[in-house]
């Protein structure tokens, strides 16, 4: 579980950074940069300009790539998470190799890293040689469209090598192919150099090497555990290959039951996962004693992240197998309640509901694909009797506690009839991330706000039509170790799920961003935690969707009469007492000691959110027991030991 930077203003240095010398000053990083006089509201020259065909622009692909870079590679970031453009770009490029490996030739890629700058050498069939410069610098151009060359591709169809070429400082692509060779070096997208030769020792294949562009990411730094989670992944998708990197050799044996088995760390399954394949299709999961549904979805390598109609099916075909076993007919909420799945699909031409392919949208998946895992799982059944009996009595369970639940489930809302109509200390917005039609459905947030003198300002400074605000009583119950009723008995948290519209899973979620806003004290850390082990213990998709965020404020003001800085560290408030002529130091020490007025900035446009990812399943069991159970020697000792002290 970690939580990972992200800003809509500046952010802090990373490692590799540098202001271009005479460049214009850019727009908030990660933001879409817009022509000049676009924004909110009328300019000073708004009407002035003369719309005609001056007024029609026409930019060259490269030109495109660079304007408009989050139509390529989705955010920017500086690196600090782990769907940052850096990584997308790296993505790209070892994609090209994959692909090589799923038509067959080579099983090795080794990857490299000497400080801003990344290498990737495959051992594939290498570009053809007289196309080197064209597959990464023409748009739309690759051999991703012949499909008897590339059957199911993993990259762009096209666009992914030129996106990192445009989008690098230095970019260099060399093809071996029967002992000679092609190498080109590019810089920005433009080539500044293409030669050729013969070099008859060295294997078939291509290496790439690419130093993203300071003039596009601002700052950046690489962080190694990123790299090595996003290969040890490819290395699942794709038993038989093998991915060095760092000194490390990245291999599978088993696939996605592999992936299961290191997701779930120290935590025992109720039965061994179960493991499918076929020519198209891979499968795995298990049940453990978790609450919910938890799958990993790929298709032809690509992490599908709200799941799609392949994962659908999966569930479906799960679903009928055990049904036909048992010769019940069990819910599908039973059956699927504390599963942890994984499902890798392999589809020509699939369609993906969103540019950035998180949903899978081909129907045509969905019949085989059923039928296909319910015959494997079926076969499975009864081929492994002890495991099935284990997986029928979890249902069972699951069965028993879901109609348990029924009668306080009823108890609860009847209470909540009584208090209300409307949810107590929730004041709501307009627009609502569960209806597919609403336009600014992606901008819905709720804050989850510690006492009425924080949500006070924030209520005065919200955007009514996308920001909703919901004010806790107090600490939240500490729900670490405690059963699925307690949602229902204890008041705010079941007011809580209801105000998120979680109660029947993460498809109702009625905001899709839900940002835990407490004071950066003791009391708001606690409070913090708490809330975190909430939603990490009922409602794990929330996070591992990446709907949770922290809100980050500032701590100090430090101004004059002419200038006012925000500060957000000690850092921070020393470069600005050193920038400002007799500042005035102010030191915050909640948020309601901000006023509205000036609360506005930092929920709007300026906003910096801390998303709480998780990126390695199996230490969110270990990392809530340590801090939130009752180990509370061993916790003190913790704290004991790692306290900084002050040096005299």
């Amino acid at each position: 579980m970690a939580a990972s930077r992200k800003k809509a203003t500046r952010g802090r240095p990373g490692t590799h950074a540098r202001k271009a010398a005479g460049r214009e000053k850019r727009a908030p990083r990660g933001a879409k940069r817009a022509p000049a006089g676009a924004g909110k509201g009328p300019s000073k020259a708004a009407g002035t300009g003369v719309y005609d065909e001056s007024a029609i622009q026409t930019l060259d692909a490269l030109e495109h790539i660079r304007l408009r870079t989050g139509m390529y590679i989705g955010r920017i970031g500086d690196g600090s998470h782990p769907q940052d453009g850096i990584y997308v770009m790296l993505k790209e490029v070892v994609d090209n190799a994959i692909d090589e490996f799923i038509m067959g030739a080579g099983k090795k890629i080794e990857i490299s890293r000497d400080g801003p700058t990344i290498e990737v050498r495959d051992y594939g069939r290498g570009i053809p040689l007289g196309k080197v410069v064209e597959c990464v610098s023409q748009i739309n151009t690759g051999g991703k469209y012949n499909d008897e060359v590339f059957q199911f591709s993993v990259g762009l169809n096209g666009v992914g090598t030129k996106a990192v070429n445009a989008l690098s400082s230095e970019f260099e692509v060399c093809s071996w192919r029967e002992g000679k060779f092609r190498r080109a070096r590019f810089e920005r997208g433009r080539m500044v150099d293409d030669r050729s030769g013969r070099d008859a020792d060295a294997p078939d294949g291509t290496r790439v090497r690419f130093t993203p562009d300071l003039e596009i990411f601002e700052r950046f730094d690489w962080h190694e555990a990123f790299i090595e989670h996003r290969l040890q992944y490819y290395a699942y998708l794709n038993t038989g290959l093998s991915l060095h990197y760092g000194g490390r050799v990245f291999r599978s044996k088993d696939g996605l039951a592999d992936l299961l088995r290191r997701e779930m760390g120290n935590e025992q399954p109720i039965y061994e996962v179960v493991h499918g394949s076929a020519e198209r299709l891979e499968f795995a999961f298990t049940h453990t004693h978790n609450y919910g549904e938890n799958y990993f979805s790929f298709v032809n390598g690509q992490y599908t992240n709200d799941g799609g109609t392949h994962q659908a099916g999966f569930r479906e075909g799960v679903l009928k197998a055990v049904n036909e076993f048992s010769g019940k007919s069990f819910a599908g909420e039973d059956v699927r309640d504390g599963i942890v799945g994984a499902v890798a699909v392999k589809v020509q031409d699939p369609v993906f509901e969103s540019q950035t392919k998180n949903k899978l949208g081909s129907t045509e998946v969905r019949a085989w694909l059923v039928k296909e895992v319910k015959d494997q799982v079926l076969l499975w059944l009864h081929r492994n009797t002890a495991a099935a009996e284990a997986l029928i009595e979890k249902v069972k369970s699951n069965e028993k506690v879901r109609k348990e639940l029924a009668s306080i489930k009823k108890e609860a809302r009847e209470r909540a009839r009584k208090v209300a109509i409307r949810i107590p200390k929730l004041i709501d917005c307009k627009v609502h991330y569960d209806d597919p039609k609403a336009r600014r459905r992606d901008d819905t947030t709720i804050f989850l706000t510690e006492g009425d003198s924080a949500s006070g300002a924030m209520i005065q400074a919200r955007d009514v039509g996308t920001q909703a605000i919901f004010s806790l009583r107090g600490k939240p119950l500490n729900t670490y170790g405690l059963k699925r009723d307690v949602v229902y008995k204890n008041e705010e948290l079941y007011n809580i799920m209801r105000a998120l519209g979680l109660e029947n899973g993460i498809e109702g979620l009625r905001y899709n961003r839900v940002v835990i806003a407490t004071d950066a004290d003791v009391d708001g850390m606690h409070i913090r935690n708490l809330l975190i082990t909430f939603f990490l213990r009922y409602f794990e998709d929330l996070v591992h969707h990446e709907h949770l965020y922290i809100l980050e404020t500032p701590l100090f003001r430090v101004r004059n009469k002419k200038t006012t800085r925000y500060c957000y560290d000690e850092t921070e408030r020393d470069a600005a007492m050193a920038e400002i002529s007799s500042p005035e130091v102010t030191r915050f020490k909640g948020l309601g000691e901000i006023s509205p007025g000036e609360f506005g900035q930092f929920i709007s446009e300026g906003i910096r959110l801390v998303p709480v990812a998780l990126t390695d399943m199996s230490e969110v069991g270990r990392c809530l027991e340590f801090f939130m159970g009752k180990n509370t020697p061993e916790r003190r000792s913790f704290i004991m030991d790692n306290l900084l002290h002050d040096v005299v």
